[in-house]
């Protein structure tokens, strides 16, 4: 019979004891060789007549190690569950016994389970609330700005006879060699520049500045030493260049050209569009800043015990992001002339907040039963995995097989659903604003700035972040290589709009 004890509480934080004896092991022990036996194939055996005695002397401690695996977890569910324990924090659990005893099958089965609870509190009714919601017309001039960036963004091309300039296309054959020989990604044909856009290493635009169709040259250019691939990092390589078309910019114009080049019916299909698209933007920005003054009514209406654990990991995440920001020179004016001692205690706020939060979402999300089905979550898990072309299954695996790294895509998409939970039942009056103060900060904008900074992003899986350099088709060797970008844990209580 196993036994389940309140070791200690202290606050919040529990520790229960959970004592497994020696002989419910062994009954799990010799069920699960009865269960593989006939399975098990041995030099000297037939296959399926291994004696059972056998099985437990040559892999009974490894077998014992799954057995003591899966008690683990089915005896933790339920002692929580039997306690009637409600959860604030991930569950850490710490064995107690001699393990290799355990295995052995000499000793009790002894382990504490550590854990946050949840704080004894009302969360506020969303009923109650009342919550301005900004919102603003999309005006002709807006439509207007976007068509002109979009004509901007989609220039056209004409051949032209003379030199290659800035802004100018130039479509060329190359072949690179370091050393006399040729590298591999170090050739291309009817790859195309655009001269000025930086998007080759250094020097090589330079050279090719000048050139004229039918022109041959060959250039010499040093890779950066901290170039993408290391093999060429640092190298003096040359090219052989042979430039086939030169081709300057067109004018870019708002016309039914460049909505057919868009693939629409017509000039009066792409303003619809055009318009849609920043309804969408606009509404999202809406309710951004509706979300923001949910939080700050919540944050405002709850003080309740907070569980250490989750504070101090919050804070660790936090402040691990502002000495990344301290050691780049990226901290915000406003903390550069505070002490650590004073930042702490800032950005220790911002954890308990976030934490207070959270547990306030949760809990009205709990009464209100919203929930996050599998459908959601498996769309939010392909959508991570687009991210990463030629390797989206293995994205898709990695979620499947963590569950922690699961739980951080479920988070967030549980909390936007709780957020539209709580607006759908507050009372929300709209309020007609202009563009600059539907995207300004609300009140207080240094409060805001400092509670976003630290915020998280979802982390990256590590077999997804190789950099790779090539854009549009054309080789990575004559290219700058792509920059990593650090990944950053994602947080279920953020209120980061």
């Amino acid at each position: 019979m196993n036994v389940v004890e309140l070791e200690s509480s202290k606050g919040l934080n529990k520790v229960y004891e959970i004592t497994i004896p020696a002989t419910e092991l062994d009954e799990r022990l010799t069920a699960k060789i009865a269960e593989i036996q006939p399975r098990v194939s041995l030099k000297g055996f037939r296959p399926g007549k291994v004696p059972a005695s056998h099985i437990r002397k040559v892999f009974g401690k490894s077998i014992m190690g799954d057995v003591v695996q899966e008690v683990t977890q089915e005896t933790s569910e339920k002692a929580l569950t039997d306690q009637g324990v409600r959860q604030a924090s991930a569950p850490h659990i710490h064995p107690e016994s001699d393990m290799d005893q355990v295995i052995e099958g000499g000793a009790d089965y002894v382990y504490h389970i550590h854990l946050d609870v949840m704080p004894d509190f009302k969360p506020a009714n969303p009923k109650d609330l009342t919550v301005t919601r900004p919102v603003a017309e999309v005006g002709d001039e807006e439509i207007e700005d976007s068509l002109k960036r979009i004509a901007e963004q989609n220039v056209s091309f004409e051949a032209k006879d003379g030199p290659a300039e800035d802004g100018d296309r130039v479509t060329m054959d190359f072949v690179g060699r370091v050393d006399g020989e040729e590298f591999e990604g170090g050739k291309a044909e009817g790859a195309d520049l655009v001269l000025g856009q930086g998007r080759f290493i250094p020097g090589f635009e330079d050279q090719i500045a000048g050139m004229k169709a039918g022109e041959e040259r060959t250039i010499n250019v040093t890779f950066p030493e901290d170039y993408g691939h290391e093999p060429l990092a640092g190298k003096p390589a040359e090219f052989d260049i042979k430039v086939s078309e030169v081709a300057a910019p067109k004018e870019s114009a708002v016309d039914e050209d460049l909505a057919k080049n868009l693939g629409l019916e017509s000039l009066d299909a792409l303003k619809d569009a055009v318009k849609k698209n920043l309804e969408r933007e606009y509404a999202g920005q809406s309710r951004a800043r509706a979300k923001r003054r949910v939080l700050d009514a919540l944050d405002g209406l709850h003080d309740f015990e907070l569980p250490v654990n989750m504070v101090e990991q919050e804070f660790g995440a936090i402040w691990q992001q502002v000495q990344a920001d301290i050691e780049a020179g990226n901290l915000d004016d406003e903390d550069k002339e505070k002490s650590e001692d004073e930042l702490k205690d800032d950005y220790r706020k911002i954890a308990e907040r976030r934490v207070r939060l959270g547990l306030v979402l949760a809990e009205i999300g709990r009464e209100g039963n919203v929930r996050v089905n599998d459908e959601e979550i498996a769309r939010a898990v392909n959508q991570e995995a687009m991210r990463y072309p030629g390797q989206e299954q293995q994205v898709v695996e990695f979620y499947q097989k963590n569950p922690q790294a699961l739980a951080q895509v479920r988070a967030p998409l549980y909390e936007e659903k709780v957020i539209d939970y709580i607006l759908e039942l507050a009372d929300v009056t709209d309020e007609t604003v202009s563009k600059e103060d539907l995207f300004a900060d609300d009140e207080a904008p240094g409060a805001e700035a400092k509670e976003s900074k630290p915020a998280k992003k979802p982390a990256k899986k590590k077999a997804a972040k190789k950099a790779a350099a090539d854009e549009d088709g054309e080789k990575k060797a004559a290219k700058k290589p792509a920059k990593k970008k650090a990944a950053k844990k994602a947080k279920a209580a953020d209120e980061e709009e």
